[in-house]
């Protein structure tokens, strides 16, 4: 599912992510696309997951049903045949969602509930993460007393997030809105973590992105809780001290750090047992979080 066959549905193309393409409908309403394309640090592979786009775009309109208690999203619940002929609709049929058109946030939102990645570099050199003081001698992959919320800068295609603290994220939303989307991240955060922890799934950290409707309401919106833009373990196979197994790209991740590669562009190639594992775990989350 690459772009000579989303432009066939005869959309005007406005952005191109990472994984996700973004076609105009009208003044109100975009149409989101996700591919199989796969990115590991900010660098996006010629390779792709097969069926990728498909898993992604169910786990996360799963995550926007069961979380619209807590913030309203930006999923609109019409039929792909609504807007695109039969035809068209066919060829990205389980990738695409209509969404509504919002003003996005210069800030993502990201929630720690386990010290790892990043967070765990960090705390070894400073005993924080991204300024959060934690308590001594914790291990790789501990539970932390509490969830942190730890702000990024939205980065540019090809360029890498910058983790800022609550009071930069302030400086660029405000006061008052930087402080309510912590509040409502980690509540998110919660929510999923005890939903999955049932399921045998250990949600470590996760990426949320907002945007403001036309009255300034916060809305949740681009995707949520999925093995792209979140962290989760096999709970059976969890145990601090090691790095668990991601159900997500750090396959890719490891294999890429073995590598030679610079982590500029262009990436290497990814050979084909990485690819089938990569794809068989995205596959194995699907399940094992019950989505249908």
């Amino acid at each position: 599912m690459e772009m000579p066959l989303a432009k066939s549905i005869g959309l005007k193309l406005q952005y191109q992510g990472k994984v996700r393409d973004i076609y105009a409908i009208d003044d109100s309403n975009m149409l989101i696309v996700a591919t199989d394309r796969i990115s590991a640090f900010d660098v996006v592979f010629d390779q792709l997951i097969a069926k990728k786009g498909v898993i992604l775009t169910s786990v996360s309109n799963f995550w926007f049903d069961k979380t619209s208690h807590i913030i309203p999203n930006h999923i609109i619940k019409k039929p792909l045949t609504s807007i695109l002929a039969s035809d068209k609709a066919s060829l990205i049929k389980g990738r695409a969602a209509i969404v509504k058109k919002l003003k996005p946030l210069k800030i993502e939102a990201i929630v720690r509930g386990y010290l790892i990645g990043s967070g765990w570099h960090d705390y070894q050199k400073t005993g924080t993460v991204c300024g959060i003081k934690l308590p001594k001698n914790l291990k790789l992959a501990d539970k932390l007393p509490s969830p942190i919320y730890t702000p990024s800068t939205k980065a540019k295609l090809g360029s890498h997030d910058i983790n800022i603290s609550l009071e930069q994220s302030a400086d660029i939303v405000g006061s008052s809105l930087a402080n309510y989307i912590k509040k409502i991240s980690i509540k998110i955060y919660n929510f999923a973590y005890e939903y999955a922890l049932k399921r045998g799934v250990i949600i470590a950290d996760t990426k949320l992105e907002f945007g403001l409707d036309e009255n300034n309401q916060l809305i949740l919106i681009d995707e949520i809780l999925t093995p792209d833009s979140s962290r989760f373990w096999e709970k059976n196979d969890y145990k601090a001290g090691v790095s668990p197994k991601s159900f997500d790209k750090q396959i890719i991740r490891d294999y890429l750090q073995t590598t030679k590669w610079d982590k500029s562009p262009p990436p290497p190639e990814l050979p084909y047992k990485i690819i089938e594992k990569t794809k068989k775990r995205y596959q194995q989350l699907s399940d094992m979080l019950q989505i249908k």
